[in-house]
């Protein structure tokens, strides 16, 4: 029998309606793909060399379990350098994808039935993480109207003896939106610790998203090189801790997980020293891009009321075209063959909303938002 905190997981909505436009493009289809959250970019050449330098010097065996201590070094230098902040490179943990620091950071703080507070709607695998480890998930709401802002005074209201957690998303996944310095400010003084995942952290196009440990050393942030080096499959992530639990995070790393890709541990350097230029140009068609599929959603009737200014999603009710987003989704998907996800995906908060990804190319989203217009006029 299969074990129940495996059973009880829910599933990735995104990967479904994904599967199923594949479904429909094996079938001769042509979908247009504004699900998935994905950079459509390739990883910058520099990383591309870096990786082949490696193989070709061998540097192909275990790391030291937290991670190559130059990369640990380089991580160390990007923090100073862009929050004016002072990180021990023996504070840091290299990890596989940032999916493994979620995991890390949550496995030492908490215990059975321990409690984890996010907002709702957030992104879809926290929920399932503190499932998995034996925690509870405690649900937040945030306002379309306010940012998608968690709030410290909401969050006060919700704590107890069993909270061993804040966590928090900024640039977030599904909304795009950045949380304020004075948001951060304050729950940095909650006296509860705070998860901070920053994975879309570069990917902001009006003002700098802000870093949980400018507020507080006493933090857990997690980022990777996923989102802003176009690095999705090279599974490279780490996790800044508090010194006095990095023995036991190293521990579980050394258990779970030995070490991250040596290799891709070589392009995560050459990212951080030499990527600058090309983070920057895929920066600029990243916004171009935000500001066309604004545009175009509100053009459609869609309301935006604070315009998301990060990571590459947009957020949008769509509660006058159903109430049901898993539905509506898919119908979008059958119909005119557009991928979108539900926001039912992110929680009960998001039920009613639609996520637009623009990890596309321009052409592909108008397109996609063309194809949108015709299925609002037959409604």
């Amino acid at each position: 029998m299969t074990a129940s905190r495996v059973k009880d997981i829910s599933p990735f909505i995104v990967m479904e309606v994904l599967e199923r436009a594949a479904e429909l493009e094996k079938a001769g289809k042509h979908v247009i793909h504004l699900e998935v959250g994905e950079p459509d970019f390739s990883m910058p050449p520099i990383v591309a060399e870096a990786c082949q330098q490696a193989i070709a010097d061998s540097r192909t065996h275990y790391t030291h379990s937290l991670g190559d201590p130059e990369l640990r070094d380089e991580i160390s230098r990007f923090y100073r350098e862009n929050y004016q902040v002072e990180i021990d490179p023996d504070q840091i943990v290299i990890t596989s994808g940032s999916s493994p620091a979620i995991l890390l950071a949550l496995s030492v703080l908490c215990e059975q039935d321990d409690e984890v507070i996010l907002s709702d709607p957030s992104y879809a695998c926290y929920p399932n993480f503190i499932h998995y480890i034996g925690a509870k998930a405690v649900r937040v709401p945030v306002s379309e109207q306010d940012g998608f802002q968690l709030h410290a005074e909401s969050i006060q209201k919700r704590i107890s003896t069993k909270t061993k957690a804040v966590l928090i998303n900024s640039p977030m996944n599904p909304t795009g939106n950045l949380l304020t310095a004075d948001t951060m400010r304050d729950l940095a003084k909650l006296g509860v610790p705070v998860i901070s995942d920053e994975i879309y952290h570069g990917l902001t196009y009006e003002e700098d998203a802000h870093s949980m440990l400018e507020f507080s050393d006493q933090v857990f942030v997690l980022n990777g090189f996923s989102k802003l080096y176009a690095m999705t499959g090279m599974r490279l992530g780490y996790l800044i801790a508090p010194k006095q639990f990095i023995r036991p995070i190293q521990k579980l790393q050394q258990n779970l997980f030995i070490c991250a890709s040596s290799v891709a541990q070589r392009a995560g350097i050459a990212a951080l020293k030499s990527a600058g230029a090309d983070v920057q140009q895929m920066k600029a068609v990243y916004n171009e891009r935000r500001l066309y599929l604004i545009q175009r959603l509100k053009e459609l009737g869609f309301r935006i009321p604070v315009e998301p200014t990060g990571a590459f999603y947009v957020f949008v009710d769509a509660t006058h075209l159903g109430t049901d987003s898993y539905r509506l989704a898919f119908d979008i998907l059958e119909k005119v063959h557009l991928g979108v996800t539900p926001g039912i995906d992110f929680g009960p908060g998001g039920e009613g909303f639609l996520r637009f990804s623009y990890a596309n190319s321009l052409a592909n989203i108008r397109e996609g938002m063309d194809r949108l217009e015709q299925y609002i006029q037959t409604k």
